[in-house]
């Protein structure tokens, strides 16, 4: 090992987060790192050109615009090394990243599992796209460990995990179904979105593959749709030549905001943790609410693992109120004035939106009452945030039915 990996990997992420992926000495001295638009690659001579065709499953070569260019392997790099994977593959989206590494190694006849806990758009890609082209899509509760292992079957293809599940937030225990996947020689994936890298790393707990929105946190302020997909050696190549042959691409300009926001992922997300707590801690004593659904909070299923596994928390859980008719909820929801309405989450901005998990459970089955409330809780002042929900919760409870 040299003396600079060595020394990388003495680094702290907050340092890494800021100067992995950019060298200012071949960059004319620019601190951030060049953006290349183009398409096209010149190639000196007939040997180079013919070389390239031998190059197109290479990682971090220069081939043709679509499979990459040097702004783009940076921002890959970057990622892997803050996973501690072997490398990074950038897609379109965070959804993107969750189909091409799903497509990878699921094909007619297989079967995969699917927690059941996952992304709306997760189920909806299963639930049409896969059965449609013959992949048998099985769901499984998230909190069933190593029971597991009775739901294999002899094509079973890839485990899919994403913990803390969305809208409820149950943390997996991965290490468990992972070693029941070693097993039987199965893939395993796990959406990383909430946890970004910062607080959870798939890799280092034997998963193969893990998937971020980083449309979300990476990017950090909503204005750019990007995933990531970190691997283990294994899996990189499968999942490289996936994406190269559904013609998945990224943009240069949202590569370098992609690039922009790992810069200061660190302290925008442990602030994010820090207002998130705080509001959480609060909606915990407020009359109108019935539960706090954060992983940092004892009685969410699976906080157990969350202690042992996590290192903190992110800016997105959900809360469940009384039940009222939808016009408290909408005299609620329809007058806030700093959590709006609207989807995706990590960015400065704080959100909310209403949930319904009763209608995308089929292996378990959602039984709380109340209306379930999803925040993401943004980086304006945690006074004013308290403030503007206690507003919304008095409305709720005080419209005229």
């Amino acid at each position: 090992m040299s003396d600079n990996a060595s020394e990388q990997e003495r680094l702290g992420f907050d340092t890494r987060s800021v100067h992995n992926g950019r060298d200012p000495r071949l960059q004319g001295g620019m601190v951030n790192s060049p953006v290349y638009h183009g398409s096209t690659v010149i190639y000196p001579t007939l040997e180079e050109l013919e070389l390239s065709r031998l190059d197109h499953d290479a990682k971090g070569k220069v081939v043709y615009g679509r499979l990459g260019s040097p702004s783009t392997f940076a921002l890959e790099n970057a990622m892997a090394d803050l996973e501690n994977g072997f490398g990074s593959i950038s897609v379109s989206s965070g959804l993107a990243a969750v189909t091409t590494s799903i497509l990878a190694f699921a094909g007619s006849g297989d079967h995969v599992l699917m927690v059941d806990t996952a992304y709306g758009p997760t189920r909806a890609f299963c639930d049409g796209f896969l059965r449609k082209i013959g992949v048998d899509v099985t769901y499984y509760d998230p909190l069933v460990g190593e029971n597991i292992e009775p739901m294999i079957k002899s094509n079973t293809k890839l485990i899919f995990m994403e913990s803390p599940g969305s809208m409820t937030f149950e943390v997996q225990d991965a290490p468990k179904i992972v070693s029941i996947a070693n097993k039987y020689g199965i893939t395993t994936a796990l959406d990383n979105s909430w946890a970004t890298p910062l607080f959870y790393k798939p890799l280092d707990f034997g998963i193969n593959i893990s998937v971020t929105a980083a449309t979300k946190y990476i990017v950090g302020h909503a204005d750019a749709m990007l995933g990531l997909i970190t691997t283990d050696e294994k899996s990189f190549y499968l999942v490289k030549k996936c994406r190269d042959l559904l013609g998945q691409s990224l943009a240069p300009d949202d590569v370098y905001l992609g690039t922009r926001g790992m810069r200061t992922l660190a302290v925008r997300v442990r602030q994010h943790q820090h207002q998130a707590l705080a509001l959480a801690e609060w909606l915990s004593g407020h009359n109108e609410v019935l539960e706090v659904l954060h992983p940092a909070f004892a009685n969410c299923p699976g906080h157990d693992i969350w202690a042992r596994d996590f290192k903190g928390s992110t800016g997105l859980f959900s809360f469940i109120i009384k039940p009222r008719p939808k016009k408290a909820l909408a005299n609620m929801l329809d007058h806030m004035k700093l959590f709006s309405m609207g989807f995706s989450w990590g960015g400065f901005e704080s959100l909310i939106v209403p949930q319904y998990p009763e209608k995308s459970r089929t292996a378990t089955s959602w039984e709380k009452q109340g209306q379930v409330i999803r925040v993401h809780v943004g980086l304006e002042d945690i006074e004013d945030l308290i403030c503007d929900m206690e507003s919304g919760l008095r409305r709720y409870a005080e419209t005229n039915i």
